[in-house]
């Protein structure tokens, strides 16, 4: 376990938390992403300044980050192009037919206690399984 990092990890849960409830507390609405990027993608929707400043933070958060650490950050994907605009169709569909995300059900649902967010909770995860499984293993990956 070369990339554990327990404190890091808290801080980030811990911030993760607070941005939610800020959002909850400040707005009345729940911190889902794909329901955040949704409402400024729809023509004559309200929220648009809130959604789309929402949005802007979370691009230049980490531009924020390599400014004030003097690191850069390095992304490794080993999939392909393909794959990755197919994986993240399937995600959108998938967060319109469960009508959240995993912020908005895994973070914030399961907050609330929300039924539907546990449910929702459990079936990403356990679909995020089966393909790692499917992709890694079924499929011959690394």
């Amino acid at each position: 376990m070369d990339y554990f990092t327990p404190i890091s990890a808290i801080i980030g849960g811990l911030l993760i938390g607070v941005a939610a409830t800020l959002m909850l507390w400040t707005h009345g609405r729940i911190t889902g992403i794909s329901g955040i990027v949704s409402g400024v993608l729809i023509p004559n929707n309200t929220g648009k300044v809130w959604r789309t400043c929402f949005l802007a933070g979370l691009v230049l958060g980490p531009v924020g980050y390599i400014a004030i650490s003097g690191q850069g950050l390095t992304i490794v994907t080993q999939a392909s192009p393909l794959l990755s605009v197919v994986a993240g169709l399937a995600v959108g569909f998938g967060t319109r037919l469960g009508s959240g995300c995993t912020s908005g059900h895994g973070i914030c649902g399961i907050a609330r206690l929300s039924k539907r967010s546990f449910l929702a909770t459990a079936v990403f995860i356990v679909t995020a399984m089966i393909t790692v499984y499917i992709t890694q293993h079924a499929m011959g990956g690394s």
